[in-house]
């Protein structure tokens, strides 16, 4: 899969301030998956991250820069959203711009999105997370579970992923007809999808078994993030 042409996908990074990040992910999703497509959608970065990005776009034409800063809304999700309406390929394919998650594990979503609507990156193994966020992080993920089980929403054994892909009709439509019902201020877009997807959609699921640390810089992950995950669950 991994040899062939990636052209009808386009990877989606969200970043603020990934700067020591994300020149090597670029390089290292282009230098796997020839022809994929990239936006990286910032929403401010002040550290070089644009630069790093714009370099890469003057040597690949497949690589763009969407400056989201300019936008009224702000925030991971709505970083997403607002981007999906760049895409010109059939598939997208969302992604963290810090290297936690794996550019190997790209090739196997886009091969479970062949077959599928939505296909997830669920975490089997977490490392490297202390206990107080391991808690805190699994306790939300459960009650959200409960949540969209109860409300007849779709559920994956990861509610708390963002590594992701979809097809991109769907989250165009989405995008454009249902903004409202993302919290876009929030940075759980996956959560968003699940609560308005329609129940006849197709989920496929893709584990990997480590969740690795970030390269450099800081996590972004706050308490209030948390009370985010819950607005939306039960919006």
């Amino acid at each position: 899969m991994e040899r062939g042409s990636f052209s009808g996908f386009t990877i989606i990074i969200p970043t603020l301030n990934e700067a020591n990040n994300i020149g090597r992910l670029i390089a290292a999703l282009t230098g796997r998956y020839k022809g994929v497509h990239i936006i990286v959608s910032d929403d401010g970065s002040r550290d070089g991250t644009r630069e790093e990005v714009l370099e890469a776009s003057g040597a690949n034409s497949n690589i763009l820069l969407f400056d989201h800063s300019k936008f009224k809304e702000h925030g991971l999700t709505a970083s997403v959203v607002d981007a999906a309406r760049l895409v010109k390929t059939e598939y997208v394919i969302v992604m963290d711009g810090d290297l936690q998650h794996p550019p190997e594990v790209v090739g196997k979503i886009a091969a479970g999105l062949r077959k599928s609507d939505l296909c997830i990156g669920v975490r089997t193994q977490v490392k490297n997370w202390g206990l107080h966020r391991i808690i805190l992080s699994k306790g939300i993920s459960y009650i959200v579970y409960l949540v969209f089980r109860i409300r007849g929403k779709a559920t994956c054994s990861d509610m708390m992923s963002g590594f992701f892909g979809i097809r991109a009709e769907i989250l165009e439509r989405l995008a454009r007809r249902n903004r409202k019902g993302f919290v876009l201020d929030g940075y759980k877009v996956l959560l968003d999808i699940l609560r308005m997807l329609d129940k006849n959609a197709r989920i496929f699921e893709v584990g990997y078994p480590t969740f690795h640390p970030r390269n450099e810089g800081r996590s972004k992950l706050r308490i209030k993030h948390m009370i985010e995950v819950l607005v939306s669950a039960f919006r």
